[in-house]
């Protein structure tokens, strides 16, 4: 078969991507699935262009050149360049992604493309697509990038946009070399501001240090090294930046940069100025709709005059920015009604193209802003199927996912009319019989479709039949069934004809989930056979299925009957067979004569196998019934799977269809003969569903992802076109079969009246989900809220109004029953309810009943089953929450332990406080935990360390002891008083039990090493600090603990007086708190429970037992004593009787007191006076004792107050001792705190340096790269620069040789010919109408090409034989044209490499440049080195000490927080006593002197005063005589004395001066009026004199002329005679010249020994530390 036609492209439709671009004025391009379709504005006429690859990657169109290029989805992919409208490849660009490219880009003048690749590296590529050579490459373009454009003006410049960055790469070139140089361009932050210049990486040592030491960068105060030190930016410094989204060049090559925030910026890429020209941010009084918000910018397009810009973005609205300076004027110019993803001007800047993200495009006019034309309108979105619609041959129907269902042409692929459902649809199926369509949704609902006036689909019929989506929907071919498999197994038969209204016949299930459908008509008997493909296990999820089942459909299942009555039907109507293949298939058809075709994903083969006729019955449980198939043939596969496999009509040809994209048709016979083509993406997941036409001339088919329907046509040759009449033929038969059917079908569609929702809710959408499903909860709801006493047994609930078709059938099932059996339930249920009477009546007689006899409630529970059921369900959740309250109690448990652990086992001092008896006073020791073994090793070490050094410096003082003995041993003892001074010390650890011998001198920390051992000895120090106080603080806790028990030994003698003197006062009781005894918390009080405990019945039956033993137990140790209860009795209990009873004493009254008085005796009188008298002494004794008792308890609570009293006292001295301990503890703090800031600082400048020596060998590399670069491009500049000398050499020799070429013309002619030798012709430009803006553009390749073939086109109009002078032959005039070509091209050649050294020059002198910075950089960067290092050794010296002052020693200004002690001075204190002293006895004498010579000079002003007066009186005098003697006398005084008539002289003089003033007017008249005649001829003979000049200007030019003519003849004929001269003389210059340059190079030898060996000198004579290479 593959000899005998091919599949041809008939029309695409659909849209991958929304980035549309013109081709040329009237054309547009875009990608669709596998192919570039070219829509013509104009006309609405497509033309499609297949990728040549498995898949179409990036794509980019370039109106200017009417070119188009893009590139393939696959390893190592290709870039194709296709010329419109020929649509001829051009070149493929091999070999520089991996994977795949991003985005591609032509420039606006010559042969240029630029491409990017994706991951792994991101290359930017620049390509000559005419050569198909790469010019230049660099890594790392960026990842996601979203635009790529050169600059219109100058090729050698591009933009490329990433979500993050702006990036401008510049194109350098010296000949055919091409390196690309990117800058990165700082965008502004959110707000608007623009950041500045960054910060050099190295910053210059200062000179100074501050007080913190020398300032580094920040990336050295965080320790990076390396690439992370150069962008580190700190966290508080971060900006929110802007993303650009879009851009577009200006015509002075300046950018405008849109960003998703809103802001549009214009970027000047020569400096990198960006300027913020709109910031949404800032408030303006303009309209909301011109308002530039977010994703307003999301593509820009520069309108020809260059001043306005159009944007468009999410909002949907194309704006037009008038920019003038940095103003912009916003105004819109229309409004989508979804958002606007691209926009872009037609080559004459006329039309603006807009693309939408749903898939439509519009033309959009400037200069008739009113009017938007619909140039394109195909949804975007995946299509699920497409089907042909049989009766209508010429026309198909698609669905999409959404839902939306369109009707196409299948002539010329045009969109008739379309219909959006509102549900996610999942299959389509064209009916044969009507112009219907079926539609399966994810909702489980058929939707039926009346086609049958194409421009208004609307919908006729639903039915719901699953509640998981229809997966599969297949007619017959005779138009009577409609069959539909799901997920579910089940597959449902309807009656297709729309006269039944769809009428469902039934139902039969599947071993598993329906994996794929076929059906197989035959025309004689009318019966149909479907394959059912099935997973087998109905929980199986993959889409593949080993279980094959075989069913046939009668014409008499449509008369009905043969379901029973829940709509299965039977097995033995249906005649099923099953069968088995070994390897299970994702698609599966039936074939004629018994034989099936299925596609194997594990083989990737086509497998063709019989199936036996023999029927059986299926039984899952029996597996003899399954009959197994093997495959007859295997046929190679595709490369990629699954793949959808599909018969054609005629059952001849096998089309399938895979992921990846590949269309394949087989002959079912040989299974050999294929065809092919690639119909889709294999990027995009490939295919979903295809379908062929009746007459099998068409297929249909649809990709997953990539979005496009194509119509494939089947191309026969001659010699085959007997395969396409059967095809055809066969069509035509089944049409007339159907034409009876069609007609009456298609006349009952039509009068089925227009199905509507009925809700406004749409099925399959999330609402109507969640409606159904509160549907049904309230259902179960009203079930278990139903009447008690109705039921027992409930009933199923009734079906929902959006229930299944089989649940429908279920409940009239159901209903039919309940009808069946009504007297029965009805029976029953009064036998319910008596039951439950006499239930009720024996629980109310229970309640009667005492309690021992009463039954609990749970026993007139006749479900046992239920109660043991609820008692179980009681149990678990009791244990689940003992289980709970288990776990979390054992947690609460963990973590006290962890806290324990940490906080109090782990301490070796307890943390505990001491309170005051009556202050508030509270004092605290130190919590300290046990040292590890490695903090005493390192301690240890420390101090072994310690005692080495200081046994070495005694050791060397006792070498040196001459000059210690020379010193006095007072100053000896004042030096050793000072070093142990705590002012020098900085601390007063030393008087707190800190007192260490090992610590170094504040003045010898200079190395890292000793501020890290000082800090474990300070660390030491401060651990005996805290210790030493935690002795005294023991102590003092002791002694709490001794006075409180001392108290209660008082107290309970106090209460003892109290008691005795009945005394019913409040005793003190001091106690310990909380705070004091911390290890209560480890204990819990039962009073500290605030809830009942709870005791279990096993556990009060024990206490019960145990407090029955105790009282037995105690009741037999009682007994009896009679000797005990006599002593009570008598005594009270005690043999003696003690002094503290003595209150409590009473003498007995005789019995005669109770006898009146008078009838005593004697006896009694004398013994009542005894009595009498020791009552008193008792009295007397009593009262003594008392105020005993009261001076004791008086005593008693002096001495307590006394004694807490006292221990306060020593309490606030702890306290005291507490602030000093804390004072040492924070000096010592202090130190260490210092001490780690100098080691954290010196580690700083460690990583500082080696940031600075990484970034030198950096720097040293990339200068020997640049070197070697540099020395390489002299090379080829001086190479190129012999060329152009040989070439201007040669065109010179062509020049001077022209007489010698034509030796046989005469001279004359030879003049004439030599003078149209030098001619050369005026080159005019072709000028066309362009409008864009951007017509000046820089020159490209083609350029010198274009103007040389133009230069060659004007030597042809010379050239004609018309300008051959008088004289010469048409052979010599021919001769003579071919030499002035090649003196031409001659001459256009120099021109060219000309420029081509200019460029090359420009190129050697930038990387010139670059080696000079790179130079510069490395001596900036050593001098910083060494900066660094000269401050790190100052750092080391320039020690921080610590030093006690008392108040009053500090005379410096304090500042805000910290005094400045930059500009102080340190000086000991007696200097300042002993000056003070001196100051103030100097004062002394001071002030006596002072009064003294006050004194004595108050009589000298005195004297001096007098003396003054007198001389001022003998000067006034002198003066007045002098006068008189020295007055002078003028000539006028004396004439004025001497004559008599002085005025008459006077007005004498006056006349004779006014006539020479008036005789000088004259005279001055008559030369001025001399002057203006002058001047008037001076006028004429200037304007004489410039015709005069005007006429030999004329005659001059005439002269020059002539006289150029003669200088070219004279030259003409000199040349030939000074050729032998000038050779000689070039040869001289020649040789002088190597002379000269020899003699250069043996002096610059010369120089470099002399200056190699003044380095030497220098280097010995001054020797350094380091040195560093440049």
């Amino acid at each position: 078969m593959e000899a005998s036609g091919s599949l041809e492209v008939r029309w695409v439709q659909g849209i991958t991507s929304q980035h549309v671009g013109f081709v040329d004025r009237k054309t547009v391009c875009y990608p669709c699935g596998n192919y570039i379709i070219f829509l013509d504005l104009e006309s609405k006429s497509r033309r499609v262009l297949p990728c040549p690859g498995r898949g179409l990657g990036a794509f980019v169109g370039n109106g200017n050149s009417s070119m188009v290029a893009f590139s393939e989805h696959r390893l190592n992919p290709s870039i194709f360049v296709y010329t419109y409208p020929a649509l001829v490849m051009r070149n493929e660009l091999k070999g520089v992604a991996q994977l795949d490219y991003t985005a591609l880009a032509f420039s606006y003048s010559g042969p240029y493309l630029a491409s990017c690749s994706s991951i792994p590296e991101h290359t930017l590529t620049v390509w000559n697509w005419e050569d198909g050579i790469p010019l230049c490459s660099h890594p790392g373009a960026g990842a996601e990038i979203s635009r790529l454009e050169f600059n219109p003006m100058n090729w050698r410049q591009l933009c490329i946009v990433t979500e993050r960055k702006l990036t401008l790469w510049n194109i350098e070139r010296s000949d055919r070399l091409h390196i690309m140089m990117p800058v990165d361009i700082p965008l502004p932050a959110m707000d608007g501001a623009v950041p500045e210049a960054k910060r050099n990486f190295s910053c210059g040592p200062s000179g100074k240090l501050s007080y913190f030491g020398p300032q580094m960068p920040v990336s050295a105060l965080e320790r990076l090294i390396g690439e992370r030190a150069k962008t580190f930016v700190p966290r508080e410094k971060m900006l929110a930046q802007v993303h650009p989204t879009s851009f577009c060049w200006t015509p002075t090559s300046d950018l405008y940069v849109g960003c998703a925030e809103g802001h549009l910026l214009l970027v000047n890429p020569e400096t990198q100025n960006v300027t913020v020209l709109f910031n949404p941010h800032q408030k303006r009084d303009i309209p909301d709709e011109a308002e530039l918000q977010e994703g307003s910018l999301n593509s820009l397009a520069l309108h020809k005059d260059a001043h306005r810009m159009f944007a468009a973005g999410n909002d949907g609205a194309l704006r037009c920015l008038h920019i003038k300076g940095k103003q912009v004027k916003v105004t819109q110019c229309w409004k989508a009604e979804e958002p606007l993803t691209h926009i872009g001007f037609s080559p004459d800047y006329e039309a603006l193209i807009l693309s939408t993200c749903n898939g439509r495009v519009y033309s959009y006019s400037p200069s008739q802003p009113q009017e938007v034309s619909r140039v394109l309108d195909v949804c975007v979105g995946d299509f699920v199927a497409a089907a042909p619609l049989r009766p209508s041959s010429h026309l198909c129907v698609s669905v999409r996912a959404s839902g939306e269902l369109q009707v196409w042409s299948v002539k010329d692929g045009a969109c008739i009319s379309s219909l959006c459902l509102q549900v996610q649809a999942t299959s389509l199926a064209c009916c044969p019989t009507a112009e219907c369509v079926s539609v399966g949704t994810a909702s489980g609902h058929i939707y039926f479709i009346d086609l049958t006036q194409k421009e208004l689909p609307r919908p006729v019929h639903r039915v719901h039949l699953y509640r998981v989506p229809v997966e599969h929907l297949q007619y017959d071919q005779g138009g009577s069934f409609l069959i539909s498999g799901a997920s579910d197994s089940h597959v449902f038969v309807l009656d297709a004809r729309p006269s039944k209204m769809f009428e469902v016949i039934g139902y039969t299930e599947a071993a598993g989930s329906v994996v794929d459908l076929s059906s197989l008509y035959n025309k004689d008997s009318k019966q149909v056979n479907v394959l059912v493909l099935s997973a087998g296990n109905k929980e199986n999820c993959v889409k593949e299925g080993s279980c094959l089942e075989i069913f046939m459909l009668q014409a008499q299942l449509l008369k009905g009957g043969c379901a029973d009555r829940r709509g299965c039907i039977r097995d033995e109507i249906l005649q099923k067979r099953h069968y088995a293949a070994a390897l299970p298939f994702s698609s599966a058809v039936l074939g004629p004569n018994n034989r099936a075709f299925g596609y194997c994903i594990r083989t990737r083969t086509i497998q063709k196998f019989l199936l036996d006729e023999v029927p059986t019955v299926w039984g899952i449980s029996d597996t003899k019934d399954v009959v197994q198939v093997t495959p007859e043939r295997e046929t190679e596969g595709h490369a990629l799977g699954p793949a959808s496999l599909l018969l054609s009509p005629h059952q001849l040809w096998l089309a399938s269809l895979g992921k990846d994209g590949s269309l394949r048709v087989f002959e079912t016979s040989c299974m050999e003969k294929v065809l092919q083509l690639q119909s889709h993406s294999s990027r995009l997941s490939g295919p979903v569903a295809l379908a062929f036409s009746l007459d099998s001339q068409t297929l249909l088919t649809t990709g997953l992802r990539d979005g496009a329907l194509v119509c494939v046509q089947l191309r026969f040759k001659t010699a085959e076109m007997t395969k396409a009449s059967i095809a055809r033929d066969y069509g035509q038969s089944v049409e007339g079969l159907l034409g009876t059917s069609v007609l009456t079908e298609t006349a009952a569609l039509r009068e089925l009246p227009e199905w509507a929702a009925p809700s406004q809710t749409p099925p399959g959408s999330a609402l109507w989900e969640q409606q159904e499903e509160e549907q049904a909860c309230d259902q179960r709801r009203s079930v278990e809220l139903s009447d008690q006493d109705e039921s027992c047994s409930s009933l199923p609930p009734a079906t929902p109004a959006n229930g299944t078709w089989l649940e429908q059938r279920l409940e009239e099932a159901v209903n039919e029953e309940k009808k069946q059996f009504a007297e029965e339930r009805q029976t029953m249920r009064n036998d319910i309810k008596q039951l439950r009477k006499t239930i009720q009546d024996m629980m109310r007689e229970n309640n009667t009943l005492p309690e021992n006899e009463k039954l609990q409630l749970w026993e007139f529970n006749l479900d046992i089953e239920e109660h043991k059921r609820l008692e179980a369900e009681a149990e678990q959740g009791v244990a689940r929450v003992r289980n709970e309250m288990e776990m979390q109690i054992l947690a609460y448990c963990y973590e006290r332990d962890v806290i324990k652990r940490e906080c109090w086992d782990s301490m070796k001092v307890k943390g505990r406080a001491i309170k005051a008896f009556h202050l508030e006073d509270e004092v605290k020791n130190y919590p300290m935990k046990e040292r590890t073994q490695r903090e005493m090793e390192e301690l240890e070490r420390v101090k072994t360390l310690r005692r080495i050094e200081q046994a070495d410096l005694s050791i060397r003082k006792q070498i040196l002891g001459d000059e210690s003995k020379t010193a006095p041993q007072k100053d000896e003892d004042e030096g050793g008083e000072e070093a142990e001074s705590p002012a020098l010390m900085g601390s007063l650890s030393a008087q707190y039990g800190g007192l260490s011998p090992h610590l170094y001198n504040q003045f010898e920390l200079h190395t890292r090493e000793q501020k890290i051992n000082q800090i474990i000895l300070l660390q030491d120090v401060i651990h005996n600090v805290k210790m030493a106080f935690n002795e005294e603080f023991d102590a003092v806790y002791k002694q709490k603990e001794e006075e409180m028990n001392r108290v209660k030994e008082k107290n309970r003698r106090i209460v003892e007086i109290m008691g005795d003197l009945g005394l019913k006062e409040k005793l003190w009781e001091p106690t310990l708190s909380d705070s004091e005894r911390p290890e209560r918390a480890f204990t819990v009080d039962d009073s500290e429970i605030k809830v009942e405990k709870y005791i279990t019945p096993e556990q009060m039956l024990k206490a019960e037992e145990l407090a029955k033993t105790e009282e037995q137990r105690r009741l037999a140790a009682k007994g009896e004593n009679a000797r005990e209860k006599a002593l009570d009795d008598m005594m009270g209990g005690v043999l003696e009787l003690k002094k503290e009873d003595i209150l409590k004493m009473e003498i007995p009254q005789p019995e005669f007191m109770s006898k009146p008085e008078v009838q005593w005796t004697e006896e009694e009188k004398k013994g009542f006076k005894e009595y009498e008298k020791k009552v008193k002494e008792l009295k007397e004794e009593q009262e003594k004792y008392r105020k005993a008792l009261e001076a004791e308890l008086k005593k008693l609570q002096t001495s307590i107050k006394d004694a807490t009293q006292a221990f306060d006292e020593t309490l606030t001295r702890l306290f005291e001792r507490k602030v000093k301990s804390e004072m040492a503890i924070c000096q010592e703090e202090l130190k260490i705190a210092n001490l780690v800031y100098s080691t954290d600082m010196e580690e700083k400048l460690v990583i500082r340096e080696k940031q600075l020596n990484h970034k030198l060998e950096q720097t040293r590399k990339i200068k020997q790269d640049i070197a070697e670069d540099l020395k390489k491009h002299k090379e080829d500049v001086d190479a190129f620069r012999e060329t152009y000398d040989n070439a201007v050499a040669e065109d010179k020799l062509r020049d001077r040789g022209f007489r010698k070429d034509f030796f046989d013309v005469p001279g004359h002619v030879v003049e004439h010919l030599y003078k149209l030798f030098k001619r050369r012709p005026r080159v005019q430009k072709m000028r066309t109408e362009n409008s864009s803006p951007f017509k000046d553009r820089a020159g490209s390749a083609t350029a010198p090409d274009e103007g040389l073939s133009q230069l060659m086109r004007a030597m042809e109009e010379l050239d004609v034989p018309e300008n051959i002078p008088q004289g010469v032959d048409l052979a010599v005039w021919e001769r003579f044209c071919l030499a002035r070509r090649a003196k031409v091209e001659s001459e256009h050649q120099v021109q060219q490499k000309a420029l081509t050294i200019a460029e090359m020059q420009a190129f050697l002198q930038r990387r010139t440049e670059e080696d000079d910075s790179a130079r510069k950089e490395i001596q900036n960067l050593t001098d910083e080195l060494n900066g660094v290092r000269e401050d790190k050794m100052t750092f080391q010296k320039d020690l921080m000490v610590h030093f006690l002052m008392k108040q009053g020693q500090v005379e410096v200004e304090t500042g805000n927080f910290i005094p400045d002690y930059s500009s102080s001075v340190l000086i000991d204190r007696s200097v300042v006593e002993d000056l003070n002293r001196t100051i103030k006895t100097l004062g002394e004498q001071k002030i006596a002197s002072m009064v003294e010579t006050k004194d004595f000079r108050k009589g000298i002003i005195q004297q001096q005063w007098e003396h003054k007066r007198m001389q001022m009186r003998i000067d006034d005098l002198n003066n007045k005589a002098r006068d008189i003697q020295m007055m002078r006398v003028s000539k006028e005084m004396q004439a004025y004395l001497s004559e008599t008539d002085y005025d008459n002289n006077l007005s004498k003089q006056i006349s004779t001066m006014e006539k020479t003033l008036s005789m000088q007017e004259k005279i001055h008249k008559k030369k001025v009026n001399k002057a203006k005649k002058s001047v008037q001829q001076l006028i004429r003979q200037t304007a004489q004199k410039a015709q005069d000049s005007a006429t030999l200007d004329q005659q001059l030019q005439e002269m020059m002329i002539s006289v150029a003519e003669k200088r070219h003849i004279c030259d003409a004929i000199a040349v030939e005679q000074n050729q032998e001269s000038s050779a000689e003389e070039r040869y001289k210059d020649i040789l002088q010249r190597k002379r000269l340059v020899d003699l250069a190079k043996a002096q610059a030898q010369e120089v470099a020994i002399l200056r190699a060996e003044v380095e030497r000198m220098r280097m010995k004579t001054f020797p350094a530390l380091v040195q560093f290479e440049h």
